[in-house]
């Protein structure tokens, strides 16, 4: 019914002819011999206008050019773009994805990226206006990275700047990207990001009957597999291996053919030789000099006298002269005296010893008595006996660099609306400051400010004047300072000091810090005059002595100076010191963290298991889930003793305390005729990964306990794939050779290197419960599970869901291929006695039915 009304409503339109923008973007779109749309993408598009009856009008274009034609409505529809929030404001796009996709990096032969963090310091050409732009300038920005971008018109482009030696890398979608990999001899990295779903777009409010129709027809087509869809999606599908073959075929039968004529025409070639050879230099030395003078460098020549012999066009024009004129110049004739004499040391370092020099040299020009901060490397020139005649050069202009640098520190350190030092340089110096008390016996103390009420002047006056009080807050703080003494903003209205050297006596500390917080306080009620409106502020202030915390303990000192904070602002206006009272959330840590070594060495902890279903109904694993029931603190969740478990050093031992309970587990199964069939799987934290007695213990486990490995999974995070992976991949390697298998937990949430995926040896994918639980309310949760699939199912990786709790959650999800789940809805964690009562299991209308050997069937 749908079609059929899609088909209708564009009869009307059938002669008009539909323009469609076509770029190059093989093998999904480009302009075929017949300037018609080509590709998987255009051949589709093709295959809906001949049953439809559409005169199909192509409209080259390049890829930015191509959105700005259809944003304005001079073309009619876009074949392959990818779904963001920010494009849906300027274009309409149909419901069913044309295609999912994916993006890579593609590398100079040999060049060995690993991951996103390898891009530090490399040079990474895109696509202008595409998503990939976007995505690794976010990255790149969120992990500090230092990378130099370029953008080009066309994907083609990219990849020629890779192989020209302008850039490291090339960002593309994979379809495109494997195809051009293999003509340009690049090579694929295994860094895969940014998963997306491809449609056809039109412009905005446009064309809606057209949605409509190619709706229908993705929707019928991807339903059958002999369909055109699929049929053009194996057309399209290829593989670069079996194109290295004929191109070897043709290059044999090439050579035997050049030979042949080489033979026949020997003669006649002879006679040309010398002209040729003449040719081919002056093609040489003019392609050289192209190059040269294309590069974004200074390079040059200098003879033993340390004149210039030659200079390429950036020299040139820095100095202001042609190529003739600056030959047998020496630096003198165009920097100051000072930069001259630095320049000729480095100089006659490589001509007189033979050094490669690599330096940063600071240098005056006479010419505009302008400052340039260059990176120069220099390295002899030799004849054929090894003598030295000449220096070659290549300088790099790092002015902007260094100005960048300085920026970044300055954004990395201090406060960018008031100046102060931020968290990160205040939590610094707060180290330094009190190991410096540890040497020298002088009491300090940390206060913490709070403008009181500032939220009501950001209300009523404005954030422009709430800024202004802050910083004048600010500079008023500052006052009388001393060297010593550091002020910082932590954020918002919070501001701190932190004050050194207060006295040898702790008695006469405290009243110096008092008196100095009440002058402070006092001073910081004055009014202050923001934009000609006399403003009042009240300013609490909590002060931690920094002998109220043990040696060195910053974070109890902060929690000190917090909680005195607190009590300040719970009278406003005033100063308060911490006290003894304030300890009850510190005393509570502490009491949980000597109860919780206490349980772990009475063995008073417990495992809990909860089941893993999969589409048939059938459970065929457990996760083991860490439970603890105190006698003083009643039943402990997770979630409160775990995070004090990773904060005292306890984490470790708790999870060998798991891992030996497990495989103690799996050794008791072997004689049950049910639960030997699951495997067990174990949560593992980075920090236990890490440990270095880690793998050992699991295998003298297994050991121990005689149980195969393949009956034991490791459920890991993303967060420990950032960092050490050689040794992350070298783990588990050792482990797999055991059969332990390993299961990426919360996928999606963490460090988003796909590349990981294909390096590690991974059984499973689970889909973190956060984008399951409003998979049914929310189209992003369904997009990125949907993805996560399909990355799943071309990798050969198991996908199990989290936190499935609803019949309708678990019917979805099997809709969407989902064969595995985990939650609620299934079953909740039971102990191990639980589930060895039950000789058989099965899955009944969502619940678990237990069968017990009298054939009476109990819902739990």
């Amino acid at each position: 019914m749908l079609l059929t009304c899609a088909l209708f409503a564009c009869v009307a339109t059938a002669q008009t002819p539909l323009r469609v923008g076509v770029y190059e973007n093989s093998p999904k779109i480009f302009l075929d011999a017949d300037a018609q749309p080509g590709g998987m993408l255009g051949e589709l598009l093709v295959n809906m206008a001949q049953r439809e009856g559409w005169l199909i009008e192509s409209v080259p274009c390049q890829w930015n050019d191509c959105l700005q034609l259809l944003a304005s409505g001079d073309i009619d529809v876009m074949p392959d773009v990818a779904f963001t929030a920010e494009r849906a404001q300027r274009f309409d796009f149909h419901q069913t994805e044309a295609l999912l996709s994916w993006s890579q990096l593609y590398e100079r032969d040999g060049l060995g990226l690993a991951s996103l963090l390898d891009l530090n310091g490399r040079t990474v050409v895109a696509l202008q206006g595409s998503v990939q732009q976007g995505y690794l300038m976010e990255l790149a920005e969120n992990f500090d990275l230092s990378v130099e971008w370029l953008w080009v018109d066309t994907l083609e482009a990219s990849f020629e700047a890779v192989a020209a030696g302008q850039a490291d890398a090339a960002a593309a979608n994979h379809f495109y990207g494997d195809m051009m990999a293999f003509e340009y001899g690049l090579g694929r990295t295994p860094i895969m990001f940014q998963p997306s779903r491809l449609y056809f777009a039109v412009q905005a409010g446009q064309h809606a009957e057209l949605l409509a129709t190619i709706d229908a027809y993705l929707q019928l087509w991807k339903n059958d597999d002999s369909s055109p869809y699929y049929q053009l999606l194996r057309r399209w599908s290829i593989d670069p291996d079996a194109r290295a073959v004929p191109a070897i075929v043709w290059w044999l039968v090439g050579c035997l053919s050049l030979a042949l004529i080489v033979t026949l025409l020997f003669s006649m070639l002879l006679r040309f030789k010398v002209a040729e050879k003449t040719q081919y230099l002056l093609a040489s030395e003019t392609r050289l000099n192209t190059i040269l003078n294309s590069v974004d460098a200074y390079i040059y020549i200098k003879d033993y006298k340390l004149r210039y012999q030659y200079a390429n066009r950036r020299v040139c024009d820095l100095f202001g002269v042609t190529p003739e004129e600056i030959a047998g110049k020496t630096d003198a004739d165009f920097f100051d005296e000072a930069t001259s004499t630095r320049l000729e040391q480095n100089d006659l370092r490589v001509i007189r010893r033979g050094e490669r020099v690599a330096d940063e040299e600071t240098s005056t020009l006479l010419r505009n008595d302008r400052q340039y901060d260059f990176l120069s490397v220099k390295i002899p020139l030799r004849n054929p006996d090894n003598s030295i005649y000449a220096l070659c050069g290549i300088s790099t202009d790092i002015s902007e660099h260094k100005q960048i640098r300085d920026q970044l520190h300055q954004l990395a350190f201090f406060d960018s609306l008031t100046g102060l030092p931020n968290r990160r340089l205040v939590l610094d110096r707060l180290e330094h400051a009190m190991a410096s008390r540890n040497k020298t016996g002088y009491e300090g103390a940390l206060l913490f400010l709070d403008v009181d009420d500032f939220k009501i002047v950001n209300d009523t006056l404005g954030h422009d004047v709430g800024d202004q009080l802050l910083q004048l807050f600010a500079r008023r703080l500052e006052r009388g300072l001393l060297s010593t003494d550091t002020a910082g903003r932590l954020g918002a209205d919070e501001f701190v000091l932190i004050v050194e050297d207060l006295a040898a006596s702790a008695d006469d500390a405290l009243v110096r810090v008092r008196d100095m917080a009440e002058v402070l306080r006092q001073q910081l009620n004055q009014p202050f005059d923001l934009s000609g409106t006399e403003y009042v502020c009240a300013v609490s202030i909590g002060i931690a002595m920094f002998s109220d915390a043990r040696a060195g303990d910053v974070e109890a000192l902060l929690k000190a100076a917090d909680l005195a904070l607190n009590a300040a602002k719970n009278e406003g206006n005033t100063v308060r010191f911490f006290n003894p009272e304030m300890q009850v959330e510190v005393t509570r840590r502490t009491r949980m963290e000597a109860a919780l070594r206490k349980a772990l060495h009475a063995d008073n902890l417990s495992l809990h298991l909860q089941p893993q279903i999969d589409a048939a109904g059938q459970v065929y694993s457990m996760e083991a889930l860490l439970r603890w029931h105190d006698p003083d603190l009643g039943q402990v969740p997770p979630d409160d003793f775990i995070p004090v478990a990773e904060t005292c050093g306890l984490i470790v031992p708790l999870g060998e305390w798991v891992l030996d309970r497990a495989c103690e587990m799996l050794a008791s199964w072997r004689t049950d005729d049910i639960m030997s069939t699951l495997t067990l799987a174990v949560n593992i934290s980075p920090r236990q990964f890490h440990h270095a007695g880690f793998v050992d213990h699991i295998l003298d486990c297994l050991k121990r306990n005689e149980v195969d490995g393949a009956r034991l999974e490791l459920e890991v995070t993303e967060g420990l794939l950032i960092e050490d992976v050689e040794v992350t991949v070298a783990k588990m390697d050792r482990l797999r050779e055991h059969g332990i298998r390993f299961s990426l937990d919360d996928f999606g949430t963490g460090y988003a290197s796909l590349g990981y995926l294909k390096r590690l040896p991974l059984a499973q994918l689970k889909i973190d419960q956060s984008f399951v639980r409003d998979l049914l309310l929310d189209p992003n949760d369904e997009a990125i599970v949907r993805t996560i699939l399909a990355l799943g199912q071309s990798l050969d990786l198991r996908v199990l869901a989290e936190g499935v709790e609803t019949r309708e959650l678990a019917a979805r999800l099997q809709e969407m291929g989902c064969r595995y789940f985990q939650g609620y809805y299934f079953s909740r964690p039971q102990s191990e006695a639980y589930w060895r009562e039950q000789p058989s299991l099965q899955r009944i209308d969502g619940a678990l039915t237990v069968v017990n050997r009298g054939g009476q069937g109990q819902t739990r």
